[in-house]
């Protein structure tokens, strides 16, 4: 009985040497493959207007844009900010999005905000005029504290003397601040 007892627990003991370090890196596996990224972040790049409203001053047209995302704590949602500008005006956009975890750091994301011409009537990559704004993107982490962003937005109604809506496509890289 005791050759038997010592044999349970030399098993015991020799399994718990060998899977102890299983298990310890597949939470370490999991851990690093959590998908999507909570980063809250600033960032900058271009932003290029794909239509036009058929009438002067809204022309396509080419800029940057300034982006901004704070992820609001546990939930799926963020407010974000951007803005998109040329040599002519800019548009300032502040949003509610919500982020859905793709991959591993990379959310796919839909908005919703207004965007807020800051000269009526010149052409913006978004418009001439302020406008309900709808939107989608993708947010992805390829380095400590670096993020790479693209999106489309749609300004709907977003032309002067023109039912027409604007489509913006943007991107840029990021810095993580929290």
């Amino acid at each position: 009985m005791k050759f038997v007892t010592k044999a349970y627990v030399t098993i015991a003991a020799v399994s718990a040497l060998v899977i102890s370090p299983m298990i310890l890196s597949a939470e370490k596996a999991a851990a690093e493959t959590q998908k999507g990224t909570d980063a809250s972040y600033v960032g900058a790049g271009i932003s290029a207007g794909v239509t036009e409203g058929g009438k002067t001053n809204d022309a396509p047209s080419v800029g940057g844009n300034l982006t901004g995302r704070l992820k609001l704590g546990n939930t799926p949602f963020s407010a974000r900010g951007n803005v998109l500008w040329n040599d002519q005006t800019s548009a300032i956009i502040p949003e509610v999005s919500l982020d859905v975890p793709i991959a591993h750091k990379t959310n796919a994301f839909i908005t919703g905000g207004y965007s807020f011409v800051d000269k009526n009537g010149l052409s913006t990559p978004l418009g001439n005029r302020d406008s309900f704004v709808v939107g989608a993107g993708v947010e992805s982490e390829f380095a400590k504290n670096f993020l790479v962003y693209t999106n489309a937005k749609l300004g709907i109604n977003a032309y002067e003397d023109s039912p027409a809506s604007a489509v913006s496509i943007n991107g840029g890289i990021g810095f993580r601040f929290k």
